[in-house]
């Protein structure tokens, strides 16, 4: 099939497109190359995507409607996975209109080219923040999420809604996917592993927020692509049991679905660095700050749905992980070991 990728040059693009390509798919990778972190290595992983055949890249803004109507009439697209977004929590409160700008805006002309090209199944990134001051765990797509705390979290509930609308309106399947915490190689350099990792290196404290009372579903990102591609599969269906009078959030009268997609083993904060500092083989120097503003405390993945119905198996301890990521960040930024 043709499979277009949006946001490929990004973490879980890369990995996604990566995987698609083992399976012979053609991939088209689209992004925008934005600048909210390093954009040499946004093309790093660009370059190793282009060694394949079938892949190709399209630079493209998708908040430009025209053009991105124009991208999707030319290449008719089987089916698309949507990762591109405007990412962090904590950005979103210094710069609030690239949010809506990326992940509304942006998300709406996605719909739109899938809508009037026949794309049979679109699968798109939501993220395990829509659940905001919902303490109640493990996260389950079956209660409502309606209290998010960051407008990075909004803008994400936003697409779910907008997905159904277009599933309702006009039977276009879509399948969204709460992330939570993915990590790995290639990853962000926004992300709490890679500024541990760094700093830790090069002597310097790390953040410790909520004075490492947190508590991650640390999701390996092999594990993330693997049930992106395993979802796209599995075409969005009508639910033959929904109820209106009692609606079940997660599914829908319309091709409509949400997952969550984790590791359903919660690792604490200070569990993790010390995972970090046994790879590096040096400890941190820690500096212990309150909660941030937007973040929650916990996250738990509730994983039940996205197992029975895609066969999604998480495989990848935090151990394995995140000597995986450690490896990759000293060899593609040639640090000593």
């Amino acid at each position: 099939m043709k499979i277009l990728v949006t946001g490929a040059a990004g973490f879980i693009g890369y990995h996604t497109a990566q995987r698609l390509l083992a399976r012979g798919h053609e991939v088209v990778g689209l992004d925008n190359l934005n600048p909210y972190y390093d954009v040499t290595l946004k093309e790093a992983r660009l370059e190793r995507l282009g060694s394949a055949a079938r892949f190709r890249f399209v630079r493209l803004d998708l908040a430009d409607a025209g053009e991105c109507a124009a991208l999707f009439a030319r290449e008719r697209f089987a089916r698309v996975v949507h990762l591109a977004a405007q990412a962090g929590v904590r950005h979103s409160l210094v710069d609030p209109h690239a949010y809506v700008r990326a992940n509304v805006t942006g998300t709406l002309s996605v719909l739109e080219g899938c809508r009037h090209n026949g794309v049979e199944h679109l699968v798109y990134a939501s993220t395990s923040s829509v659940y905001g001051a919902n303490t109640n765990m493990p996260f389950s797509v079956h209660n409502i999420a309606d209290h998010p705390l960051s407008l990075y979290a909004a803008s994400k509930r936003a697409d779910e809604l907008m997905a159904h609308n277009y599933s309702a309106l006009f039977g276009l399947p879509t399948t969204g996917l709460r992330f939570f915490t993915v990590y790995g190689p290639w990853g962000r350099p926004d992300m709490a592993l890679f500024l541990f990792t760094r700093n830790i290196l090069e002597g310097k404290p790390i953040d410790v927020f909520n004075h490492g009372h947190h508590q991650r579903d640390f999701t390996y990102v092999d594990d993330i692509a693997e049930g992106v591609v395993r979802a796209l599969d599995h075409v969005a269906q009508p639910d033959p049991a929904w109820d209106s009078s009692a609606p079940d959030p997660a599914t829908s009268f319309a091709p409509f679905r949400l997952y969550n997609i984790g590791n359903n083993r919660p690792v604490k904060l200070m569990r993790y660095i010390e995972v970090i500092e046994e790879c590096l083989g040096r400890k941190a120097q820690k500096n212990f700050l309150p909660l941030q503003p937007g973040d929650v405390p916990d996250t738990c993945a509730d994983i039940g749905d996205l197992e029975r119905n895609v066969g999604y198996r998480p495989v990848t301890p935090v151990e394995s992980g995140v000597r995986a990521f450690v490896d990759w960040f000293c060899e593609y930024y040639g640090y000593p070991r």
